[in-house]
């Protein structure tokens, strides 16, 4: 800045000798110091009209440039420039290799704005959605995919489960479509859309066998079931048959049990939406469950309760206490002797909660995230000397799935187990509220 600046100094300090030169002379200061000032205020007037000329063309400013504090301005626009210009090659180039990547995926990807209408799609969502970009930019994407589903599920904003619809361009296949907000304010909309008719088939194929194996093996192992209680409890069976008799009735009522739940996993199965809700007096159905619960722990247990009597739920009332009380039977059945279990029942921040916690012996860390499988054991031994079927928490997860509730389960080795569901907030209702509700 040193030279720039003296020479500045030096262009001001020439008209003012001048000036004062032909002040002592005798001329007027009225005309000698704007006259002798005039080129100097000219050079810069010219210098910045012509700066804000190339500034407003777009002008790559290039040397050589102006002396003085002006050619350092210059100098500094031009490095300004150059990076601007450098950061826009970086955005291109990040642009391209984007739609480089986005045209590779086989998954459709589509952009949607504020009014949920298309910004922008890749090849594949033409395949799959129909969505042709840049021919159906601006249109509305539920005008393009239109299912009576669709547009609730954009507005309710709950994407944490995907939509499966079968496109109109082309039934024969399903598509999986999840929908994440992104961008300014999370206004915008992601729609990924994944081809699953394969895995969708499959699916179909599993529940139809589960169901109608399930149906077929009900009757004969009642059948076996009554015969052999009639054996066991006839006075001429002799004694030495008697114990693998009832080790038969014991594993045909087991057998009886995993058929059950078989079946009530294939219903819930086939339809994913509530088919009849209503207010659930979920504090009764504690009550009647740790009833329950009590006869099968046989008093070596002990139980605490948190319940709410006056928090009801909407919903439905025989799934919902299948749910419960399989959480609650759980923890009688796995977990020793001594063991307390606390249930709970209660409306806090994020809606109802319900939670059985126990402090028996806990579960490793690696099992938790595949506890909800079918037939998963944690002990295989003990599952099954407790009557375990393995699929309570496999039918936990899809009631609550129906519910619009969520299952989070917590627990370390040796410090107990707890299981919470969480619904959401407008499921839950007051005991007055929901009777006069029924009332009305």
């Amino acid at each position: 800045m040193g030279h720039p600046l003296l020479f500045e100094l030096a262009l001001l300090l020439l008209p003012l000798g001048l000036g004062l030169g032909l002040w002592l002379a005798g001329a007027s200061l009225a005309w000698v110091w704007p006259l002798a000032l005039l080129p100097y205020l000219l050079r810069n007037l010219y210098l910045l009209v012509r700066l804000g000329f190339l500034i407003q063309r777009h002008h790559r400013l290039a040397p050589p440039f102006p002396q003085g504090l002006w050619g350092e301005i210059h100098r500094s626009i031009a490095r300004y420039q150059q990076r601007g210009r450098k950061s826009r090659k970086r955005q291109i180039r990040f642009t391209r290799r984007f739609r480089e990547a986005a045209n590779a995926v086989p998954d459709a990807l589509v952009i949607l704005d504020k009014q949920h209408r298309i910004d922008w799609a890749n090849p594949a969502a033409a395949k799959l959605i129909d969505i042709h970009w840049p021919a159906d930019d601006g249109r509305r994407f539920a005008d393009i995919l239109t299912s009576p589903d669709l547009d609730g599920f954009i507005e309710a904003g709950e994407y944490m489960r995907p939509l499966e619809i079968a496109p109109p361009h082309n039934r024969t296949i399903m598509l999986s479509l999840r929908i994440t907000p992104f961008g300014e304010r999370k206004k915008q909309r992601l729609v990924v859309g994944r081809d699953i008719t394969k895995v969708y088939h499959l699916n179909m194929i599993r529940r139809d066998f589960v169901a109608n194996a399930s149906h077929e093996l009900r009757t004969p192992l009642t059948v076996i079931a009554g015969f052999v209680e009639s054996l066991i409890e006839s006075p001429t069976t002799p004694l030495n048959h008697r114990r693998p008799l009832v080790l038969m009735h014991n594993q045909t009522e087991r057998m009886c049990s995993i058929v059950d739940d078989l079946m009530t996993l294939s219903r819930l199965e086939m339809n994913d939406c509530l088919d009849e809700q209503q207010s659930v007096d979920v504090p009764d159905e504690l009550h009647l469950i740790l009833q329950e619960a009590q006869a099968l722990s046989d008093g070596q247990h002990s139980f605490e309760t948190d319940v709410d009597d006056d928090l009801l739920l909407l919903g439905n009332q025989p799934e919902l206490r299948s749910a419960l009380s399989n959480l609650v039977f759980n923890a009688v059945k796995h977990t020793p002797a001594g063991t307390k279990i606390r249930v709970g029942w209660r409306q806090d921040e994020d809606g109802p909660c319900f939670s059985v916690e126990d402090d028996g012996p806990g579960i490793a860390q690696e099992h938790l995230p595949r506890l909800t499988e079918r037939f998963y054991r944690v002990d295989r031994a003990r599952s099954r000397e407790s009557g375990g079927t393995g699929l309570g928490l496999a039918i936990v997860k899809h009631v609550l799935n129906r519910h619009d509730a969520r299952l989070a389960i917590s627990s370390e080795l040796g410090q107990g187990s707890l299981f919470s569901c969480r619904f959401s907030p407008d499921r839950g209702l007051e005991r007055e509220g929901a009777d006069r509700s029924a009332a009305g």
